[in-house]
């Protein structure tokens, strides 16, 4: 062997041997960091879409909510790939192609020259990023459950949640700089950065003799199986009910901030405000989970949920926006009840899955996306010059998920779960 070869490999054996076991806290940190390129994806775009729009020649601000819309489209429909895949192959490698599909994603929404290739590139980074969003939970699945994949899955929420806190402000710098196309550009640098720690870091953790094999059928089977499991699909479908809600919000805030209050320099800031509400809300999660349990948190945090958005469809129910300090209020009390739902929702529908984590992670997904979706669309629609509508959806979806929670405890009772 030549000398330069020998040296080569020698460094290499003493950078494997001297490298650190992951931490910990490093897995929480790049479990987080694989889901925060999606909410750069989503956030640090909302300062640009009305620019957007009208460069793509739109000026509506309904048809503007379909970049918003459209990425989460293929964020939920992805996984029903990339899921099975990852419990045939493993982990690691779905990450790597996720990645790869999204720059690709990325070129298109560089290039569009219209709404409807921007809408299509908008999709397909949904899609592609959905990879290492599912993949970030079947991790976690792997190594924990219970209520300390609750814990763990609301210490990953609080860093992830740092993403909006700053993406719209540095969304609009970049905007304000080298203009919208520099946003895409931003995104991707980050996911290559995210991609490499990962790379470099993260072990794999889905044994050769925990794998099985791929097959078509496996989805249709899949399904069949997660919709078995009744208390598995109730907390899916209340997780749906919420994301959609929340969706509502994210597509329409810089239309509500923007449009009808004029706070177009100021929407970055307070959208970050209200981001911080979730964390805060998330943080406290993580420690009270183990206390009090998940069923117990997400019920009071649906009650909270319902009676905050009733309380102002009740105050403001002739259609006319309050003060915008007000407006923060009441969205900041949502939010905060929203930071003890995500985490919890997701885990509760996880919990009897974790033996087939990526499908199962896949297929949730996949269902709450086709709740929350529509429904996004069609609330969307009316929140044209009031944030009325908003509360409106966030009320009805509140009492539906009241009364499928009502329904899954009844169940329960009468022993009726397949657990």
């Amino acid at each position: 062997m030549p000398p330069d070869n020998r040296g080569f490999l020698r460094i290499r054996y003493f950078w494997k041997v001297n490298q650190k076991p992951q931490s910990h806290t490093e897995f929480i940190a790049l479990m987080a960091a694989l889901m925060s390129i999606v909410a750069l994806s989503l956030d640090a775009l909302l300062p640009a879409l009305e620019v957007i729009g009208v460069a793509m020649g739109n000026r509506n601000p309904e048809t503007n909510q379909l970049l918003i819309i459209s990425f989460f489209l293929g964020m939920g429909t992805g996984p029903l790939l990339f899921g099975p895949i990852s419990d045939s192959v493993g982990r690691k490698p779905i990450v790597y192609i996720g990645f790869g599909l999204f720059i690709a994603a990325s070129a298109i929404c560089v290039l569009a020259s219209n709404m409807e290739w921007m809408l299509i590139g908008r999709l397909l980074q949904g899609a592609s990023l959905s990879a290492p969003r599912t993949i970030s939970v079947a991790m976690i699945r792997d190594r924990f459950s219970g209520d300390y994949m609750a814990r763990v899955m609301s210490f990953v929420t609080v860093v992830f949640i740092l993403v909006p806190v700053v993406a719209p402000a540095i969304g609009k710098l970049i905007l304000d700089i080298w203009g919208w196309k520099a946003i895409f550009y931003g995104q991707v640098v980050f996911g290559l950065l995210v991609c490499y720690w990962f790379w470099k870091r993260q072990p794999e953790t889905l044994p050769q003799e925990r794998r099985s094999g791929f097959k078509a059928l496996m989805i249709i089977h899949g399904f069949k199986e997660v919709v078995g499991y009744k208390r598995a699909m109730v907390f899916t479908f209340i997780w749906g009910l919420i994301n959609g809600s929340f969706l509502v919000y994210l597509s329409t805030s810089q239309q509500i901030f923007d449009l009808q209050y004029g706070l177009t320099e100021a929407f970055p800031y307070l959208f970050s405000g209200l981001a911080i509400t979730i964390g805060t809300a998330t943080f406290l999660n993580g420690s009270l989970v183990l206390k009090y349990g998940m069923k117990r948190l997400i019920s009071w945090a649906l009650v909270a949920f319902t009676l905050n958005s009733m309380l102002y469809v009740g105050l403001f129910s002739n259609g006319q926006n309050p003060p915008v300090g007000v407006l923060m209020v009441f969205l900041g009390l949502q939010f905060f009840a929203v930071g003890f739902l995500f985490g919890n929702l997701r885990s509760m529908a996880m919990e009897p899955l974790g033996h087939i984590a990526g499908l199962g992670a896949a297929i949730t997904l996949f269902i709450a996306t086709v709740m929350s979706v529509p429904l996004s669309t069609w609330i969307g629609h009316y929140v044209t010059d009031s944030a009325l509508p908003l509360f409106i959806g966030f009320l009805c979806c509140g009492l539906v998920s009241l009364a499928l929670l009502a329904y899954s405890q009844y169940r329960l009772r009468k022993r009726n779960f397949r657990v």
